[in-house]
């Protein structure tokens, strides 16, 4: 029997770390009182080779053994990649 690993679909925020790139996953929940969805935000650490996605790509994390201290993710595949912004002086 084949298990299913759990994925998330998120936009890298942060690649400043040498193998490691933070992601966000956003997602819409209804208020339990008031029934109006809410935007919630989850930043995950996930480990990428260096190089692979750089910030502002849209790319799909799975879960996976634990790999540091916070980090239990590893980036499976970048989706759709950023735009690039060029700063001229």
């Amino acid at each position: 029997m084949e298990t299913k690993a759990i994925s998330k679909i998120g936009v890298v925020v942060s690649d400043k770390m040498q193998k490691t790139v933070v992601v966000a996953v956003e997602s819409m929940r209804r208020h339990p009182l008031y029934k109006k969805p809410m935007k919630r935000t989850k930043r995950f650490k996930a480990h990428a080779e260096p190089g692979t996605c750089k910030v502002g790509d849209r790319v799909r994390i799975v879960e996976t053994r634990p790999l540091s201290k916070e980090k239990n993710w590893r980036v499976d595949a970048v989706l759709r990649p950023g735009e690039q912004i060029k700063i001229e002086v």
